[in-house]
């Protein structure tokens, strides 16, 4: 009977199948890596796009508010308003809640954007390298 010495040999087929196999593995890795790379530039877009739409919101809602806010100042001082501008601060009131909400919704929007903030350092720093 034969005896072995224990050490396993491939053919050069085998051996090919092998590299192809870790090649094909390495592929598909970067592959992965890139789609990876695509899905977070479009979240932090996305995040960006929020982010304005919600300064839009918040200025426009900030500008109903502050019309009211001098009569405000007059109601709480004991003033007694009525007619027009008592019209203005019963609208202006219930933007208030408006407002808190726009408030919000924009420092969680500013939250997520900041990720935007580091893509933007390093696209900038590889810039000014070039």
């Amino acid at each position: 009977m034969a005896k072995t010495n224990g050490v396993k040999t491939e053919t050069p087929a085998q051996e090919l199948s092998l590299a192809s196999d870790i090649e094909d593995k390495a592929t598909n890795e970067e592959s992965l890596g890139q789609q990876k790379d695509t899905q977070d530039i479009d979240d932090i877009l996305n995040s960006l796009k929020t982010l304005l739409s919600s300064v839009e919101k918040l200025q426009k809602i900030r500008q109903e508010v502050g019309d009211i806010k001098p009569l405000i100042g007059r109601m709480l001082d004991g003033e007694i308003i009525a007619g027009e501008e008592l019209e203005q601060l019963k609208i202006g009131v219930s933007s208030l809640s408006r407002l808190v909400r726009a408030y919000s919704d924009h420092q969680t929007a500013l939250t997520k954007a900041q990720p935007a903030r580091d893509l933007l350092d390093q696209v900038l720093k590889e810039r000014k390298a070039t």
